[in-house]
């Protein structure tokens, strides 16, 4: 793809400027299978991946599409898939597989009502969990969430940028009101924001050690075709990719999966405070939720209730310290979710202050309004009555 020379002014659904920043971060395969709500995605990149020499393949199901993205990725190739509840879970497999062969990709997981078929067009944010511990086994992966269509545009080149960086596969949250929300934004130049590509072996092929550990528990990716010849397995292996038993071997490179994480946390876990100077009384909300969640901020701060938002962009690895900060200027905190709590139970979990901690859960499809937030804020303030 050119560079774009100039920044671009759009109307775009949250779908599309998924797209643009999939492109912009230098995305050039997608494998994928069409799926409500997410579907736009797939459309959108089957016009615009041959214009910029990519490829755009439609799979038979959502297994076989995790497996050609971790394909292409191996072959040198940005990556990625885009589905929702159903196709998702038919992926965790292969995701898998992703995360032990340390193979960098990005899945959009649009979330929709469930299980099962659930509400096909109804939104939800019921795969939060599922997005962390939908595979077997302990692992380590990124999941990310959107809230607005500027969102989708940077938050997907983030997720390319640290895929590249890590060796590891990443997931963007979405959800059926953000996917189909439409905003006018200003697309940047090409100058105006980072592209990382994986770091390539500089030695000759018959040096290369395609697993060894750095200082930076990220070993360089040679892409296959260019002369580097290599194992991948989804068994646990040694640092030449050879399936292992030898506990000496196996617990160092489980070890360095996660380390590679945990260095990373000052970039990899991202928050935007909103309001939270001086505030008493916390919200901490994601997605679509976090738009409502800023409105009713501002509603409680007009009536002299001290609000304030904590919106991660980050749900996994959890960003702990962020929250914890948040639990301790706050006298209560708040966590609204479609869903039965499937953060608040984090934030309970790391909840060490003498903070209350209330959720607020909807799980009949429908959006969770400002108002419905603004309300519960009012009834957890102590101004009331």
């Amino acid at each position: 793809m050119s560079p774009q020379k100039a920044p671009k002014r759009l109307l775009l659904q949250g779908n599309e400027a998924i797209v643009e920043g999939a492109l912009a971060a230098g995305c050039r395969f997608f494998a994928g299978y069409p799926i409500t709500p997410a579907s736009e995605i797939s459309e959108l990149l089957s016009v615009k991946l041959p214009r910029v020499r990519g490829t755009f393949i439609q799979m038979e199901d959502e297994i076989a599409s995790m497996g050609a993205v971790i394909g292409a990725s191996l072959a040198g190739v940005k990556s990625m898939t885009a589905t929702s509840g159903p196709g998702f879970s038919l992926i965790q497999e292969n995701l898998g597989y992703a995360c032990i062969a340390e193979v960098p990709c990005v899945i959009v997981n649009v979330m929709r009502g469930g299980p099962s078929t659930g509400l096909p067009t109804s939104p939800s944010q019921g795969d939060v969990m599922q997005a962390r511990w939908g595979t077997h086994g302990d692992h380590p992966i990124v999941v990310l969430a959107v809230s607005t269509v500027r969102d989708c545009f940077e938050t997907t080149i983030q997720a390319f940028n640290l895929s590249e960086k890590y060796r590891v596969p990443v997931i963007i949250l979405s959800d059926e009101v953000v996917a189909h929300t439409r905003e006018t934004i200003t697309l940047p130049s090409s100058d105006e924001f980072e592209v990382i590509d994986r770091i390539s072996p500089n030695m000759p092929p018959e040096w290369y050690i395609p697993y060894e550990d750095n200082s930076r528990g990220v070993p360089p990716m040679a892409a296959f075709g260019q002369g580097y010849r290599y194992h991948v397995t989804g068994l646990v292996h040694d640092e030449r990719g050879f399936p292992t038993q030898r506990s000496e071997e196996i617990e160092p490179f489980l070890s360095r999966l996660f380390r590679k994480i945990t260095q990373g946390f000052h970039e990899i876990q991202m928050v935007v405070p909103y309001m939270m100077e001086g505030a008493t009384l916390g919200i901490i909300a994601y997605g679509s939720v976090a738009r409502s969640a800023r409105r009713a901020v501002l509603e409680a701060r007009s009536q002299g209730i001290k609000a304030g938002l904590l919106q991660l962009i980050t749900l996994f690895p959890f960003p702990r310290h962020d929250v914890e900060d948040v639990l301790r200027q706050c006298k209560s905190v708040l966590v609204p979710e479609m869903n039965m709590g499937q953060i608040s139970r984090e934030v309970k979990r790391v909840n060490t202050s003498n903070c209350r901690v209330e959720k607020h859960n909807r799980m009949d499809g429908q959006f969770i309004t400002p108002e419905e937030i603004y309300r519960h804020l009012v009834k957890m303030s102590p101004r009331r009555g």
